[in-house]
């Protein structure tokens, strides 16, 4: 019989986890079925690398925020990224959600969200987490992940709008007391 440490095991679920969590994210509604969005599970340095980057931030920006969630990053066995493009649905004249009278008008300010963009967003988050939630794994949206995912462009899509929700398995949750 082979002896599996506690420690092992959790890393192991808990990257086992983060996958099910792209999944549900990929899986989760989409407006008109497209799919502008990019899904990336961390782990080992490359989480090292999102926490130095954070502790960056805060550095140049006199932010403790940041500093706290490359703490919390660091205590984390896995990160999921999920980050969306800003493009048009072309919904138009029916939709206007966004403030423009159709996709072409918004189109001339390519860097304001499609509507849709955010709200699917949004809809993979809450079912990535209700997967994490399903397993009893702790876990956080933060939207520092995202912006330190994007400086380091860790997406290959031109991703415009990004979140991380870093994933712990111990006594206490690291994200609660903050």
């Amino acid at each position: 019989m082979a002896l599996i440490s506690e420690k092992e095991n959790t890393v192991q679920q808990l990257e086992d986890i983060g996958r099910k969590m792209m999944i549900a994210a990929r899986t989760a509604p989409k407006g008109k079925g497209k799919n502008t969005l990019e899904i990336i599970l961390i782990t080992d340095s490359e989480i090292d690398e999102l926490a130095a980057t954070l502790h960056k931030m805060g550095d140049e920006t006199n932010t403790d925020f940041y500093h706290r969630d490359a703490n919390n990053l660091e205590d984390s066995a896995a990160v999921l990224l999920i980050g969306t493009e800003i493009k048009t649905l072309g919904l138009n004249e029916i939709c206007q959600l966004c403030g423009f009278e159709n996709c072409a008008e918004k189109e001339k300010y390519p860097n304001t969200p499609c509507v849709f963009n955010t709200s699917d967003l949004n809809i993979a988050i809450g079912s990535a987490v209700s997967i994490a939630a399903n397993h009893r794994v702790d876990n956080r949206i933060m939207f520092s992940l995202g912006k330190a995912a994007l400086k380091r462009k860790i997406f290959k899509k031109d991703i415009k709008i990004a979140f991380g929700i870093p994933i712990s398995a111990t006594s206490k949750n690291p994200f609660f007391d903050r």
